[in-house]
C-alpha cells in the first residue's frame, strides 16, 4: 500500500520499529487543575509542544486550531488567569467539545480570560495583524498514527493528500506570522510523520517572512530527534510518546 511504501522509503531501517510503536498505545498524562474539575488526558509529547510556547501571566495568546482543547488547557495554566487566551476552531462540532473541555477542566479564575471563537485560521493575519504575543498553531495534518489504526482512512491515504495539507498548513502559518506581534513567539506543531508537513512548511515561511527566525528548543524529551528546524518526537524512541513535531519561531 502507498502509505507503507512511502514511510518505508522515508524512514528506511527505522520503519519496522516505528511502525510497531505507532500501532501501540500512546503515552498520555493526566492534566488536573483542581478538586472537582474533570481530568484531561493528553499525550506527553503534546504537552511538551504546548509548553514550548513559554506562556507567562499577562500574555496575549492565540491557540489558532485549538480543538479538542488539551493544548489550550496547558496554555491557560501558563496564564494563571492573567492576560488572554483565544481558543479558536472553525469546526462547530469540534468547538462544542473544546468549550466543554475548557468549562469543565479549568478553574473559574483561569477560565475567565479564555474565549472560544470559530474563525477561519487563515483570516487572522489579515484581521488581527500583530495582535498576539504568543501563538500556537497545532495545524490540521495527516494524523498518521490515527490513519494507521483506522482501516477506512488508511485506504484513502495518499501522498497527494499530504501535499495538499502542506499547502493548507503553509497558509495557516503565514496567517499566524502576520498575527504575531513584533518580539512575539510562535510554535508550529503537527502530529504528522512527513517532513513535507513539518520542516518543509517552516522553511518556506522563513523564506517568505524574513522577520521570522528559528528559536532553538534547548531542552527536549529523551528519545526525541532534532530536525533542521525543530524537534520530532516519535514513539519508537520516546517510550510511546508522539508523533509530535514542533518548531519555535520568533518575530524580530
Amino acid at each position: 500500500m502507498e502509505f507503507f511504501d512511502y514511510f518505508s522509503n522515508l524512514f528506511g531501517e527505522r520503519w519496522p520499529a516505528l511502525l510497531e510503536a505507532l500501532k501501540g498505545e500512546g503515552c498520555a498524562t493526566e492534566l488536573r487543575f483542581g478538586d472537582g474539575l474533570e481530568p484531561y488526558y493528553l499525550d506527553e509529547a503534546s504537552v511538551f509542544a504546548a509548553k514550548t510556547l513559554g506562556v507567562e501571566p499577562g500574555d496575549r495568546v492565540l491557540d489558532m486550531c485549538a480543538a479538542p482543547g488539551g493544548k489550550s488547557l496547558v496554555l491557560a495554566s501558563g496564564l494563571k488567569g492573567e492576560g488572554s487566551l483565544q481558543s479558536n476552531d472553525r469546526s462547530p462540532d469540534r468547538r462544542l467539545r473544546l468549550s466543554h473541555v475548557l468549562e469543565n477542566s479549568l478553574p473559574e479564575q483561569w477560565r475567565s480570560v479564555v474565549s472560544v471563537t470559530g474563525y477561519d485560521g487563515v483570516k487572522f493575519g489579515m484581521h488581527k495583524k500583530e495582535s498576539y504575543d504568543r501563538i500556537l498553531l497545532d495545524a490540521p495534518c495527516s494524523s498518521d498514527r490515527h490513519v494507521l489504526n483506522a482501516p477506512e482512512h488508511l485506504k484513502v491515504w495518499s501522498v497527494k493528500r499530504v501535499k495538499r495539507l502542506a499547502v493548507e498548513q503553509g497558509s495557516l502559518l503565514a496567517s499566524a506570522v502576520d498575527a504575531l506581534a513584533p518580539g512575539g513567539t510562535l510554535v508550529y506543531s503537527t502530529c504528522a510523520l512527513s517532513p513535507m508537513e513539518n520542516d518543509d512548511v517552516v522553511k518556506k515561511i522563513l523564506k517568505k517572512r524574513p522577520a521570522m527566525r528559528l528559536d532553538e528548543i534547548a531542552q527536549i524529551p529523551a528519545g526525541a530527534d532534532r530536525t533542521e528546524c525543530g524537534v520530532h518526537i516519535l514513539p519508537d524512541r520516546a517510550a510511546g510518546r508522539g508523533p509530535i513535531y514542533c518548531a519555535r519561531l520568533v518575530k524580530g
